[in-house]
């Protein structure tokens, strides 16, 4: 696993990715004096669902008003994708955010890999429904003029690379339907000035809060040295690095704005190879680095398959193989337990492993999807924990 990888960051407007790369950003690392902790996992768009387990587990009323004074809630990410009511879900996280520091207490949201998905322009998860609830009057003369700016770039693009032009109404065809109505006030949205991206932009990746780490997949033994502020700074770099890319793609007329991970992965490999197989000038080569810095991005820590988004070794590790890296991660971070997602629990029911050195809440939320999944929370109070189900709650250990 490569932990030290570097951005590079020479030549093309080099100075401003770098200063982007020098922003410290602080982790959410504190200890929080607290009577209560409730951690919920993957949503996945099921705000019903949602909204029902804050109920159960007595933090908001009737009404979706945060009633659990100094309470702590921690989301461990996963709350875009698959399902359909992402808008509202964000609405209510971040509306919980003011009123329960109102009363003394904290929600914090962390990232998910689906959250980075989206922020990467990786859209495969995004369902129909979630884009409908961003569209309204305008979207579709929107959704013709992306069209034709679309139409636009394919020709300057087959020009330049003197390849074939399809234009047909079979590929028009598939254009309109993986761009539906809404696809891009969904993507202005979580766009880096959007509402929504701003927002998703200043969570943290992990989060220590009393004697217990919470995030989304894991942390792999290799990242066991890091402090969690260290690894919440790199993600956010990442992504403040991948936002700086596309935005000078996009300035040199190689991406449009709406153009998905695949396009532009797509793009600049072929760039590149063009570049590199003609006579360059410096301005060319500062484009050749630019190109190649972005096509680095697989070795990031936010997309790396060991990487705290997306490990899973905390699910997957045999028994031994548990006890053998949990005490030296516990001792490393100075905790009791970690708390993740991320995996779907086949039980349904949230999972105690390695002596309760590791909690899995991923229970399957959005039970449209996942066959038998149902909404949980992960409560600590007073040294006990307990999971809680609609209608039941259950002592782990």
């Amino acid at each position: 696993m490569k932990t030290t990888h570097e951005l590079k960051t020479h030549g093309y407007r080099a100075v401003g990715l770098l200063l982007i790369l020098a922003v410290l950003t602080p982790g959410v690392a504190a200890e929080t004096p607290s009577s209560r902790l409730v951690a919920v996992g993957d949503i996945h768009g099921d705000y019903e669902a949602l909204v029902a387990i804050l109920q159960e587990a007595r933090l908001i009323d009737s009404e979706k008003r945060w009633t659990a004074g100094n309470a702590v809630l921690v989301q461990t990410g996963d709350l875009l994708d698959r399902g359909p009511q992402v808008r509202e879900i964000m609405d209510l996280l971040m509306a919980l955010e003011d009123e329960a520091e109102e009363q003394g207490g904290r929600v914090v949201v962390l990232l998910g890999n689906h959250e980075m998905m989206n922020l990467m322009g990786d859209w495969r998860d995004v369902s129909a429904e979630a884009y409908l609830g961003f569209a309204n009057q305008d979207s579709e003369q929107r959704r013709l003029d992306a069209y034709q700016d679309h139409t636009a770039l394919l020709k300057r693009r087959s020009t330049i690379l003197e390849t074939p032009l399809d234009i047909s109404a079979e590929s028009k065809g598939q254009w309109f339907e993986a761009h539906p109505l809404g696809f891009f006030e969904y993507h202005q949205a979580l766009g880096p000035k959007g509402h929504y991206g701003r927002w998703l932009r200043e969570r943290p990746a992990t989060a220590r809060i009393a004697n217990s780490v919470f995030l989304h997949g894991g942390i792999h033994p290799e990242l066991g040295a890091w402090k969690l502020e260290e690894i919440n700074q790199r993600i956010r770099r990442e992504i403040e690095a991948m936002d700086v890319y596309k935005k000078q793609m996009v300035q040199q007329k190689l991406i449009l704005p709406f153009s998905n991970l695949q396009e532009i992965v797509a793009t600049a490999q072929a760039e590149l190879r063009r570049l590199q197989g003609a006579g360059t000038t410096n301005e060319d080569q500062e484009v050749i680095q630019v190109l190649e810095g972005f096509l680095q991005f697989g070795n990031w820590l936010s997309v790396h398959p060991d990487g705290p988004l997306w490990f899973r070794g905390f699910a997957q590790w045999s028994e031994q193989e548990g006890r053998e890296h949990l005490t030296s991660l516990l001792e490393s971070f100075q905790v009791r337990r970690f708390v993740v997602g991320h995996t779907p629990q086949l039980s349904r029911g949230i999972q105690a492993r390695f002596d309760g050195g590791v909690f899995l809440i991923d229970t399957g939320m959005l039970s449209s999807f996942y066959r038998g999944g149902k909404a949980s929370a992960l409560q600590i109070q007073d040294g006990q924990v307990t999971a809680i189900y609609r209608g039941s709650r259950q002592p782990l250990p």
